[in-house]
Protein backbone atom coordinates (compact mmCIF):
# COMPACT_ATOMS: atom_id res chain seq x y z
CA UNK A 1 0.00 0.00 0.00
CA UNK A 2 1.64 3.34 -1.03
CA UNK A 3 0.19 5.91 1.64
CA UNK A 4 0.22 9.43 1.29
CA UNK A 5 -1.08 12.06 4.16
CA UNK A 6 -3.14 15.55 3.34
CA UNK A 7 -1.55 17.67 6.61
CA UNK A 8 1.37 18.06 8.59
CA UNK A 9 -0.12 18.83 12.37
CA UNK A 10 -0.84 17.14 15.16
CA UNK A 11 -2.97 14.15 14.13
CA UNK A 12 -0.80 14.31 10.57
CA UNK A 13 2.58 14.24 12.43
CA UNK A 14 1.66 11.71 14.54
CA UNK A 15 -0.10 9.61 12.15
CA UNK A 16 3.20 9.87 9.56
CA UNK A 17 5.58 8.79 12.02
CA UNK A 18 3.99 5.71 13.36
CA UNK A 19 2.96 4.68 10.17
CA UNK A 20 6.79 4.96 9.01
CA UNK A 21 7.80 3.09 12.32
CA UNK A 22 5.03 -0.19 11.67
CA UNK A 23 6.67 -0.34 8.14
CA UNK A 24 3.95 1.51 6.38
CA UNK A 25 5.11 3.28 3.11
CA UNK A 26 3.71 6.62 3.46
CA UNK A 27 5.34 8.02 0.56
CA UNK A 28 3.72 11.85 0.08
CA UNK A 29 2.40 15.08 1.81
CA UNK A 30 -0.66 17.21 0.67
CA UNK A 31 -0.56 20.96 2.12
CA UNK A 32 -1.62 23.93 1.11
CA UNK A 33 0.23 25.88 -1.70
CA UNK A 34 1.64 28.55 0.65
CA UNK A 35 3.50 25.68 2.57
CA UNK A 36 4.89 23.59 -0.52
CA UNK A 37 7.95 24.83 -0.10
CA UNK A 38 8.86 24.73 3.48
CA UNK A 39 6.95 21.50 3.25
CA UNK A 40 9.45 20.27 0.80
CA UNK A 41 12.24 21.81 2.86
CA UNK A 42 11.67 20.30 5.99
CA UNK A 43 10.38 16.78 4.23
CA UNK A 44 13.11 16.03 1.49
CA UNK A 45 11.65 12.26 1.82
CA UNK A 46 8.54 12.63 0.78
CA UNK A 47 6.98 13.80 -2.28
CA UNK A 48 5.19 17.04 -1.25
CA UNK A 49 2.35 18.88 -3.17
CA UNK A 50 -0.41 21.25 -3.07
CA UNK A 51 -3.23 19.47 -5.20
CA UNK A 52 -4.34 15.84 -5.49
CA UNK A 53 -4.25 16.10 -9.15
CA UNK A 54 -0.71 16.28 -8.37
CA UNK A 55 -0.14 13.12 -6.69
CA UNK A 56 2.36 10.06 -7.49
CA UNK A 57 0.02 7.60 -9.66
CA UNK A 58 1.02 4.91 -7.26
CA UNK A 59 -0.58 6.48 -4.54
CA UNK A 60 -3.24 4.28 -3.72
CA UNK A 61 -4.23 5.25 -0.32
CA UNK A 62 -4.77 8.91 1.01
CA UNK A 63 -5.16 10.13 4.66
CA UNK A 64 -7.12 13.02 5.69
CA UNK A 65 -5.50 14.85 8.60
CA UNK A 66 -6.09 18.65 7.32
CA UNK A 67 -9.73 18.97 8.47
CA UNK A 68 -13.10 19.69 6.64
CA UNK A 69 -11.12 22.61 4.21
CA UNK A 70 -9.04 20.05 3.34
CA UNK A 71 -11.41 17.02 2.93
CA UNK A 72 -13.88 19.63 0.55
CA UNK A 73 -11.20 20.99 -1.82
CA UNK A 74 -9.15 17.57 -2.00
CA UNK A 75 -11.24 14.82 -1.64
CA UNK A 76 -13.79 14.63 -4.10
CA UNK A 77 -10.44 14.51 -6.92
CA UNK A 78 -8.30 12.14 -4.71
CA UNK A 79 -11.40 9.29 -4.74
CA UNK A 80 -12.30 10.44 -8.85
CA UNK A 81 -8.68 8.97 -8.99
CA UNK A 82 -9.31 5.96 -8.15
CA UNK A 83 -7.84 6.74 -4.90
CA UNK A 84 -9.14 5.09 -1.34
CA UNK A 85 -9.55 8.06 1.20
CA UNK A 86 -9.35 7.40 5.27
CA UNK A 87 -10.53 10.59 6.55
CA UNK A 88 -11.13 12.08 10.49
CA UNK A 89 -12.60 15.11 9.02
CA UNK A 90 -16.17 13.21 9.83
CA UNK A 91 -17.94 16.79 10.84
CA UNK A 92 -17.54 17.80 6.92
CA UNK A 93 -19.94 14.96 6.17
CA UNK A 94 -22.64 17.35 7.88
CA UNK A 95 -22.51 19.40 4.71
CA UNK A 96 -25.35 17.20 2.32
CA UNK A 97 -23.74 19.11 -0.24
CA UNK A 98 -19.99 17.66 0.39
CA UNK A 99 -21.40 14.46 1.28
CA UNK A 100 -23.26 13.97 -1.95
CA UNK A 101 -20.15 15.44 -4.19
CA UNK A 102 -17.96 12.89 -2.17
CA UNK A 103 -20.59 9.92 -2.61
CA UNK A 104 -20.58 10.66 -6.86
CA UNK A 105 -16.88 11.05 -6.53
CA UNK A 106 -15.83 7.55 -4.69
CA UNK A 107 -18.81 5.89 -7.54
CA UNK A 108 -17.51 7.44 -10.50
CA UNK A 109 -13.26 6.26 -9.84
CA UNK A 110 -14.47 3.01 -8.04
CA UNK A 111 -12.96 4.02 -4.59
CA UNK A 112 -13.91 3.91 -1.11
CA UNK A 113 -14.06 6.72 1.72
CA UNK A 114 -13.02 5.01 5.25
CA UNK A 115 -14.49 7.03 8.40
CA UNK A 116 -12.49 6.68 10.95
CA UNK A 117 -13.65 6.22 15.14
CA UNK A 118 -11.70 8.85 16.14
CA UNK A 119 -11.90 9.86 19.53
CA UNK A 120 -14.52 7.99 20.34
CA UNK A 121 -15.83 4.31 21.15
CA UNK A 122 -18.56 1.50 20.71
CA UNK A 123 -19.88 2.67 17.01
CA UNK A 124 -19.92 -0.77 16.85
CA UNK A 125 -22.64 -0.91 18.85
CA UNK A 126 -24.68 2.02 17.37
CA UNK A 127 -24.34 0.56 13.96
CA UNK A 128 -25.54 -2.58 15.26
CA UNK A 129 -28.72 -0.58 17.35
CA UNK A 130 -29.65 0.92 14.23
CA UNK A 131 -30.59 -2.53 12.44
CA UNK A 132 -33.52 -2.07 14.78
CA UNK A 133 -35.12 0.75 16.03
CA UNK A 134 -33.41 3.40 17.52
CA UNK A 135 -34.91 4.92 19.88
CA UNK A 136 -32.66 8.27 20.97
CA UNK A 137 -28.92 9.15 20.77
CA UNK A 138 -27.60 11.49 22.84
CA UNK A 139 -23.86 13.23 22.76
CA UNK A 140 -21.91 15.12 25.49
CA UNK A 141 -18.97 16.85 24.93
CA UNK A 142 -17.16 18.13 27.89
CA UNK A 143 -13.45 19.86 27.62
CA UNK A 144 -11.21 22.21 29.45
CA UNK A 145 -12.12 25.57 28.52
CA UNK A 146 -9.05 25.99 26.70
CA UNK A 147 -9.81 23.30 24.60
CA UNK A 148 -12.51 25.25 23.36
CA UNK A 149 -10.28 28.29 22.00
CA UNK A 150 -11.19 29.73 18.66
CA UNK A 151 -14.56 28.24 18.65
CA UNK A 152 -17.84 29.12 18.59
CA UNK A 153 -17.46 29.28 22.82
CA UNK A 154 -15.65 32.07 22.51
CA UNK A 155 -18.35 34.60 21.67
CA UNK A 156 -20.43 33.44 24.53
CA UNK A 157 -17.74 32.50 27.23
CA UNK A 158 -14.84 34.05 28.63
CA UNK A 159 -12.66 31.05 28.23
CA UNK A 160 -9.28 32.74 30.15
CA UNK A 161 -11.80 32.70 33.45
CA UNK A 162 -14.39 30.17 33.32
CA UNK A 163 -14.68 29.27 37.07
CA UNK A 164 -16.48 26.74 38.88
CA UNK A 165 -19.51 25.27 37.69
CA UNK A 166 -19.11 23.76 34.06
CA UNK A 167 -20.76 25.96 31.25
CA UNK A 168 -22.68 24.79 28.20
CA UNK A 169 -22.21 26.56 25.08
CA UNK A 170 -24.03 24.53 22.69
CA UNK A 171 -27.02 21.95 22.27
CA UNK A 172 -28.77 20.82 19.36
CA UNK A 173 -28.80 18.21 16.67
CA UNK A 174 -25.44 17.04 15.55
CA UNK A 175 -25.42 18.43 12.17
CA UNK A 176 -25.49 22.23 13.94
CA UNK A 177 -22.60 21.11 16.17
CA UNK A 178 -20.71 19.50 13.34
CA UNK A 179 -21.26 22.71 11.26
CA UNK A 180 -20.40 25.41 13.55
CA UNK A 181 -17.94 23.77 15.38
CA UNK A 182 -15.25 22.08 13.03
CA UNK A 183 -12.43 21.58 14.90
CA UNK A 184 -14.13 20.32 17.81
CA UNK A 185 -17.24 18.20 16.72
CA UNK A 186 -15.97 15.60 14.59
CA UNK A 187 -17.11 12.96 17.61
CA UNK A 188 -20.66 14.47 17.32
CA UNK A 189 -20.32 13.75 13.48
CA UNK A 190 -19.07 9.53 13.73
CA UNK A 191 -21.94 9.35 16.60
CA UNK A 192 -24.76 10.50 13.83
CA UNK A 193 -23.23 8.59 11.40
CA UNK A 194 -23.13 5.79 13.03
CA UNK A 195 -26.00 5.83 14.65
CA UNK A 196 -29.11 7.97 14.35
CA UNK A 197 -28.15 10.52 11.91
CA UNK A 198 -27.20 14.39 12.00
CA UNK A 199 -30.59 15.58 12.54
CA UNK A 200 -31.88 12.47 15.10
CA UNK A 201 -28.73 12.59 17.66
CA UNK A 202 -28.49 15.33 19.99
CA UNK A 203 -25.72 17.39 21.36
CA UNK A 204 -24.43 19.03 24.21
CA UNK A 205 -21.06 20.77 24.37
CA UNK A 206 -19.03 22.16 27.49
CA UNK A 207 -17.01 24.38 28.73
CA UNK A 208 -15.61 22.50 32.30
CA UNK A 209 -12.84 24.11 34.54
CA UNK A 210 -12.93 21.08 36.43
CA UNK A 211 -11.37 18.62 34.33
CA UNK A 212 -7.96 18.74 32.45
CA UNK A 213 -9.66 15.70 30.00
CA UNK A 214 -11.59 15.92 27.00
CA UNK A 215 -14.64 13.67 27.75
CA UNK A 216 -17.25 11.82 25.46
CA UNK A 217 -20.05 10.56 25.93
CA UNK A 218 -22.92 8.65 24.67
CA UNK A 219 -25.95 7.75 25.43
CA UNK A 220 -28.74 5.37 23.30
CA UNK A 221 -31.92 3.63 23.91
CA UNK A 222 -33.95 1.34 21.20
CA UNK A 223 -35.18 -2.19 21.12
CA UNK A 224 -31.86 -3.62 21.58
CA UNK A 225 -31.82 -1.60 25.04
CA UNK A 226 -29.93 0.75 26.53
CA UNK A 227 -26.52 1.41 26.65
CA UNK A 228 -23.60 4.69 27.97
CA UNK A 229 -20.56 4.84 26.78
CA UNK A 230 -17.59 7.04 28.21
CA UNK A 231 -14.07 8.11 27.17
CA UNK A 232 -11.86 10.51 29.31
CA UNK A 233 -9.16 11.01 26.49
CA UNK A 234 -5.70 12.86 26.28
CA UNK A 235 -4.67 15.28 23.88
CA UNK A 236 -2.02 14.97 21.44
CA UNK A 237 1.12 17.13 23.25
CA UNK A 238 1.12 20.52 21.81
CA UNK A 239 -2.80 20.74 20.77
CA UNK A 240 -5.60 20.25 22.90
CA UNK A 241 -8.08 20.34 20.62
CA UNK A 242 -6.67 17.17 18.81
CA UNK A 243 -7.43 13.52 20.44
CA UNK A 244 -4.28 10.64 20.95
CA UNK A 245 -7.00 8.70 20.70
CA UNK A 246 -8.17 9.71 17.11
CA UNK A 247 -4.61 9.78 15.85
CA UNK A 248 -4.13 6.31 16.74
CA UNK A 249 -7.76 5.17 15.48
CA UNK A 250 -6.29 6.24 11.69
CA UNK A 251 -3.15 3.92 12.56
CA UNK A 252 -5.48 1.17 13.80
CA UNK A 253 -7.15 1.51 9.91
CA UNK A 254 -4.72 1.00 8.50
CA UNK A 255 -3.50 -1.89 9.78
CA UNK A 256 -6.95 -3.36 9.62
CA UNK A 257 -6.84 -2.59 5.93
CA UNK A 258 -3.11 -4.32 5.87
CA UNK A 259 -4.60 -7.32 7.65
CA UNK A 260 -6.23 -11.11 6.44
CA UNK A 261 -8.33 -11.26 9.48
CA UNK A 262 -10.20 -8.32 10.43
CA UNK A 263 -12.62 -6.99 13.10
Amino acid sequence: MQIGIIGTGAIGGYVRDELKRRGFAVRALLVLPELLEETAGEFPDFVCVSSAADLPDDIDHMIDCGGHVALKIHGPEILRRGIDLTTVSVGGLADAGLYSDLDRAAAEGNATIYIVSGAIGALDCLRAARVGNLQSVTYTGRKPPKAWKGSPADEQLDLDHVAGDAQVHFEGTARAAAIQYPENANVAAAVALAGAGFDQTQVTLIADPNVDRNIHEIVATGDFGRFSFEIRGNALPGNPKSSAIAAMSVVSRLEQEAQRIRF
